[in-house]
């Protein structure tokens, strides 16, 4: 583990190629766009650095080691060959999962096995079932090459630490900061959420606009390791916010509980003084003062919540304030229903990719400068 060696940042499928400019723009190393993610490179603290700064990241993986592995016992000595003791805490808990594709080894189960094996034993770990406080190990198997690879996140990286309060069906922060960039915001122009539930999009827009690292408030699985340097980390949490403008954000939703839930979330992220908060239907929705902006929505889709039949009206009337009353601002859209965005009457540009998410397809519609 020599740097410096592959970091793996995982993303949605489609949403890779904004994650890879991400982290490009912050510095990181030769980043290269995968399946299901990018691969930069780097050192130790690289790997914390992601975890804190990126927006886009699922979690934040560490290559430990890559071989071909014809059959288990192949597996478990080269499995064995990796300097675990210098990775992980002794006695900690430790969770393996395994994937096996197109490989002789196609047992998933009995890879994971292995590979278990061999880390109990040289780090005096215990075996758990459920990811809460365990270190997760990942064990892919494709074509014969085996990958592991440590999760140096712990709790996905959506969970940023302030968002106590939630509505019934939230987009995840990592996907709010992803379609902010797909819609070419950065952070220096207002963004308004008609439909903002608990705050999601204009909390993590004004952290984008404020320059407040999006790990600021949790915690994460590398601090345990014995690579872990607290004074510097400490140093690298220390570094003083880059705002990118004073820009206001503004949410409204007719539900008066998840504003409130909003206000209580902003003012965890410590954020409040940058959001406009209000409880207000679509109908009343008006543009702040100043330049046009962005605005982000995602509506009810009628598959988790609403009916799709009485949701038509609902995108229809948004669809019509905007083009009322937004003229010279942009639009951005997500939702996994192409009827209802289309009922907006919007000219939108072909949708974005598709993007799973709670068991749901997402996509992101665009449109603007609306004339």
């Amino acid at each position: 583990m020599e740097p410096p060696f592959e970091i793996f940042l995982t993303a949605p499928p489609g949403l890779e190629p904004l994650l890879a400019a991400e982290a490009a723009a912050a510095g990181f190393a030769a980043p290269e766009v995968v399946p299901g993610g990018v691969t930069v490179r780097g050192g130790w603290p690289d790997v914390w650095r992601a975890n804190l700064d990126l927006r886009g990241a699922g979690r934040v993986l560490v290559r430990v080691a890559a071989f071909r592995a014809l059959h288990l016992a192949q597996l478990d000595k080269r499995a064995r060959r990796v300097d675990w003791a210098a990775l992980l805490p002794r006695g900690g808990r430790v969770k393996v999962e395994a994937a096996c594709h197109a490989s002789r080894i196609y047992h998933a189960g009995a890879a994971a096995e292995r590979v278990l094996r061999a880390v109990t034993e040289a780090t005096g770990a215990s075996a758990a079932r459920l990811d809460e406080g365990a270190q997760r190990i990942l064990v892919r198997i494709e074509d014969d090459l085996c990958t592991i690879s440590l999760d140096s996140s712990g709790a996905p990286l959506h969970r940023r630490g302030f968002k106590a309060e939630v509505g019934k069906a939230p987009l995840r922060e990592t996907l709010a900061a992803l379609f902010l960039a797909a819609c070419g915001w950065d952070g220096r122009t207002p963004v308004v959420d008609p439909m903002c539930g608990a705050g999601t999009i204009p909390i993590e827009a004004a952290g984008i606009a404020a320059g407040l690292s999006p790990g600021r408030a949790r915690a994460f699985a590398f601090e345990g390791w014995p690579s872990f340097d607290p004074g510097a980390w400490a140093a690298l949490q220390a570094r003083p916010p880059a705002p990118r403008s004073d820009a206001v954000m503004w949410g409204s939703d007719r539900d008066a509980g998840a504003v409130r839930m909003a206000a209580a979330n902003a003012a965890r992220a410590g954020v409040g003084e940058r959001l406009r908060l209000a409880c207000a239907a679509v109908s009343d929705l008006a543009p702040p003062e100043g330049p046009p902006g962005l605005v982000l929505v995602n509506p009810p889709y009628g598959a988790r919540i609403g009916n799709r039949r009485l949701l038509f009206g609902l995108y229809g009337a948004l669809g019509a304030v905007l083009r009322a009353r937004f003229r010279g601002w942009r639009i951005g859209l997500i939702t996994a229903d192409e009827g209802l965005a289309r009922a907006t009457g919007l000219p939108f540009a072909p949708p974005g990719p598709p993007v799973p998410h709670g068991g749901l397809v997402i996509r992101l519609w665009q449109a603007g400068p609306l004339g």
